[in-house]
């Protein structure tokens, strides 16, 4: 069976399908692991009996996933990380999980995260914070910590999470696996519990590049229940790329200076270097507005969560507060029991910036930023096919080291946060080690490039070749 669990889901998909594996057995063994599972990755998992039935000749083939809590699931609680929301059951599935299950994948697990995703660490969770697998005094990343930390270390195949600013691609950087942020509007947003509409996405992350392509193409698809879904242009087709010969990188000084740890820029630069090996051109670019959009970013998102979050009143579902005497105490007393701190930050900060003589002074001009941001990297794709950059400034840092500044929690976002508000696709894969912890290196593309950044990611995944220590010695 471990090496079964070894396999990555693609492997184990094809051996299913040829009959080599019993998807039974594949679907037990993940079920033991996630129910084992001592690092909080979890808030839920599959009960222990009789395997879902699946479709060997599905695209999936029967590799169990598991979800991020945002993520509706009929019947199976779906709680955002929030207690407002605790054992909340939906009477329907989003329709990315649907998708997949609909492919052949059964749902193993629902995974932790920062609550209603706002965080970067995962540790903003009113159900405890999730450790990483490298190393448990520090965080997996966030918001999709869970999703990042199941992934690394063993107890799931694969996983789902969603990114706003960053929270997939840096939690699977942090954590050492794939994570993809598709372009906005590729995958349906329906059923996935809204923080910010304009830019919540859902993504990958996976232990390869592979697997995030056969997820991708499971997921991708145009959606009547939701009016931004566009699905993508084409079908998504396993990478192969060997080598990067035409293709053109900018490099960004704007994320690629100060602020960026010196063991992060280290594997950046080597990883440039492969990329030049395998024939790319790499050369410098500019993104002149990309330094205001983590200011930007922090009043465009938090004006939109204090008005998708105002439907937590206590009345419809979820949490209400025992004691008030009227309506309104039900509400304040609701609120002020069911959401944690960071919310309730969020909250204050963007319905100040929607307030009556504030609107234009903030809110109008962050986006005003965010279309300038956009048309930075229109001009960049003039001259170059995607840009890279580090995926995070910094390693996995300790539990506990950056709760206390919301600021400096915030900067694990620099990176991250202006391919968000551009709405375009980018990719974290691992480049390596630093102080024996995982380095992020990022990859971003026009709108709708996933199948050309999947093959430019592949060849270089390849050259890296790095090993995944904690899944494999968890093994």
């Amino acid at each position: 069976m471990s090496d079964a669990l070894s396999l990555t889901a693609a492997a184990a998909a094809a051996r299913i399908r040829a009959g080599e594996l019993d998807p039974a057995e594949l679907w037990n063994g993940y079920r033991a692991r996630a129910a084992a599972d001592d690092l909080n990755c979890f808030t839920w998992v599959a009960a222990d009996g009789a395997p879902p039935d699946v479709d060997r000749e599905t695209p999936l083939a029967g590799v169990p996933v598991a979800v991020k809590d945002l993520f509706c699931t009929e019947g199976v609680p779906s709680q955002a990380g929030s207690r407002i929301l605790r054992d909340y059951r939906p009477p329907y599935t989003a329709t990315s999980v649907a998708l997949l299950t609909g492919a052949g994948a059964p749902l193993l697990a629902k995974t932790n995260q920062d609550e209603f995703a706002m965080g970067s660490s995962t540790e903003n969770s009113a159900y405890g914070p999730t450790l990483n697998p490298w190393d448990r005094t520090r965080v997996p990343g966030g918001s999709s910590g869970g999703s990042s930390a199941a992934v690394a270390a063993g107890s799931a195949p694969w996983a789902i999470g969603t990114d706003t600013g960053g929270s997939i691609r840096q939690p699977a950087a942090l954590c050492g696996i794939v994570g993809l942020k598709p372009t906005y509007g590729a995958i349906s947003r329906y059923g996935m519990i809204a923080f910010a509409s304009s830019l919540d996405q859902c993504g990958p992350l996976t232990r390869d590049v592979t697997d995030a392509a056969l997820m991708l193409g499971a997921m991708a698809a145009q959606d009547p229940c939701d009016s931004t879904s566009l699905g993508l242009p084409g079908a998504i087709e396993l990478p192969s790329r060997a080598d990067l010969r035409g293709v053109r990188l900018g490099v960004p000084e704007e994320l690629t200076g100060e602020g960026i740890e010196p063991g992060v820029l280290a594997s950046f630069e080597e990883t440039l270097d492969r990329a030049r090996e395998l024939g790319a051109t790499v050369e410098p670019c500019r993104l002149p507005h990309a330094p205001h959009a983590l200011s930007a970013y922090y009043l465009i998102a938090p004006a939109e969560a204090s008005s998708n979050l105002a439907r937590y009143d206590g009345v419809r579902y979820g949490y209400r507060a025992d004691g008030a005497g009227d309506l309104l105490s039900m509400y304040t007393r609701t609120r002020e029991q069911g959401f944690g701190a960071e919310v309730k930050r969020r909250i204050m900060l963007g319905t100040y910036a929607l307030s009556s003589g504030y609107y234009d002074a903030y809110y109008g001009r962050a986006q005003k930023v965010r279309t300038r941001i956009s048309s930075d990297f229109r001009t960049a794709w003039e001259r170059f096919d995607f840009v890279a950059t580090p995926t995070a400034p910094s390693v996995a840092f300790e539990l506990g080291a950056k709760t206390a500044d919301p600021l400096a929690m915030y900067m694990n976002d620099v990176c991250t946060v202006p391919m968000s508000l551009a709405g375009i696709p980018a990719i974290s894969i691992p480049s390596g080690l630093s102080e024996g912890l995982p380095v992020g290196f990022q990859l971003a593309g026009p709108a709708f490039s996933e199948s050309a950044l999947l093959e430019a990611a592949f060849a270089l995944e390849q050259s890296i070749g790095f090993d995944a220590a904690p899944w494999r010695t968890a093994a």
